[in-house]
């Protein structure tokens, strides 16, 4: 089939432009500037704005609103963008911002991504592959998360915070500093509790696994500043790709690593 399917009473501005097998339900709304391509299904009652661009087979489900102006006081009306990527689920009442100025003038979202129910992501923010972001998960402005992560409902992450590949928040927890690579954080105020051993199951070999492990009670575990020991660790093993992923975020780190001694679960 190659066809557009439009509800008859759904607004589509002029200048945007819909790809073919594109389903659009009752009463959306798609502004001037919107690309939406191939095999995109959206529900009713979708709104999409602004420099909007929406990647192949994604589907937006009821209430969604996407590409309106960042929720920023600093926003100045200047050109910016929402790029989502492909086969991607946002589900009811989401609302994803464009960029800014005082940003990337851009938000990204990468591919293969469930965004369920009321989840919030503000401006600036740049979101991996495969990420689970649960019910009423909230992302403040210029957040970046990697691939792989999972986030639970009813949890706030801190502006400028981020998340590396393969990292868990548990739910209603708060966060407000950077979880590195594969970690699994809870808590409010959120800290390190262990490894997403779930996840990391899915990704490598028992052999990777177990040198993470390792690596991660030589960072976390000990009384030496974490810095301290992550530059060690790529002294002495500068080659080493899992060596270099989680040591080099921990030093790039603006906001800290939520370590409390006693907390980690071994």
């Amino acid at each position: 089939m190659n066809q557009k399917m439009i509800a008859q009473n759904a607004i589509i501005k002029k200048g945007a432009k819909i790809s073919q097998n594109v389903e659009i339900g009752d009463f959306c709304i798609i502004g001037e500037n919107v690309e939406i391509e191939e095999g995109c299904k959206l529900y009713n009652n979708v709104t999409i704005l602004g420099n909007t661009k929406i990647g192949k087979n994604t589907t937006i489900f009821p209430y969604a609103v996407l590409g309106t102006i960042p929720q920023d006081l600093k926003y100045e009306g200047e050109e910016v963008e929402l790029i989502i990527g492909e086969n991607n689920l946002i589900r009811e009442h989401c609302m994803i911002n464009p960029g800014t100025k005082g940003g990337i003038n851009k938000t990204i979202i990468g591919n293969q991504n469930l965004l369920m129910a009321y989840v919030h992501i503000a401006h600036d923010c740049i979101i991996g592959n495969q990420c689970i972001l649960a019910n009423n998960a909230t992302l403040g402005g210029h957040i970046t998360i990697g691939d792989y992560v999972n986030i639970g409902g009813m949890t706030p992450v801190h502006q400028f915070v981020q998340i590396g590949d393969g990292a868990m928040i548990a739910g209603a927890s708060a966060l407000t500093q950077d979880i590195p690579p594969f970690c699994m954080a809870e808590g409010n105020r959120a800290i390190i509790r262990g490894l997403n051993k779930h996840r990391m199951r899915k990704l490598f070999s028992h052999e990777d696994i177990d040198f993470i492990s390792q690596l991660y009670k030589k960072l976390f575990s000990g009384n030496a500043p974490i810095r301290e020991v992550a530059q060690n660790e790529i002294i002495n093993d500068p080659q080493n790709e899992y060596v270099l992923k989680i040591c080099n975020f921990i030093l790039q780190s603006q906001r800290g690593i939520p370590i409390r001694k006693g907390s980690l679960n071994e």
